[in-house]
């Protein structure tokens, strides 16, 4: 396979940040939650009012404030990349602390959702909607969890090159909220 060459005549594909295959995972994590989202909304075209009544039970400002943690956690974790660019591995290694603690906040408040819904009787039976909100915040939740991981392991492992890496991660994470809050807490 033949790639497009960049202006100094190296590989295209070389120009990523990063490593190729956290872009090949990106990439097919992407498809995965694009077919759940699509899925959901199929689903949701078959009983539109039983789908905005149980939407409704979910705390909207619960899913704004964790995208607010999320976004400012993947603007943390850029200035980490930068910080280490300029080879202040110090101040690299406190931005990505701060990135991998909102992950954490996420993680707490999405936990509080959880057991909101739980003291309702909501389980991910309850309904068709609120079988696709577990599924698809949980999947999420468990790459929030793989991203602190990553987060951590590259605070250790520092080189420019894996911080590139995982903050690419990382902001797979925040855009996949993004694409989760609308859809799963707004849309009607």
């Amino acid at each position: 396979m033949h790639t497009r060459s960049a202006a100094d005549g190296s590989d295209v594909l070389s120009e990523l940040p990063g490593e190729l295959m956290m872009w090949v995972l990106i990439t097919s994590e992407l498809l995965v939650f694009g077919a759940a989202l699509l899925a959901c909304l199929s689903v949701r075209i078959a009983d539109p009012g039983r789908f905005a009544a149980d939407q409704a039970l979910l705390d909207q400002g619960a899913g704004a404030i964790n995208t607010i943690v999320l976004v400012t956690s993947g603007l943390c974790a850029a200035v980490a990349v930068r910080a280490r660019e300029a080879e202040r591995r110090k101040a690299a290694r406190l931005w990505l602390l701060a990135a991998g603690s909102l992950g954490v906040v996420f993680l707490i408040v999405k936990a509080f959702e959880y057991a909101s819904k739980a003291s309702l009787g909501i389980d991910i039976e309850t309904s068709p909607f609120f079988t696709f909100y577990y599924l698809i915040t949980g999947f999420h939740a468990l790459h929030v969890v793989a991203g602190l991981i990553v987060l951590g392991l590259v605070a250790w492992a520092d080189s420019v090159r894996n911080m590139e890496a995982a903050a690419a991660f990382w902001h797979l994470v925040d855009l996949v909220w993004v694409l989760l809050f609308p859809i799963i807490y707004v849309l009607r």
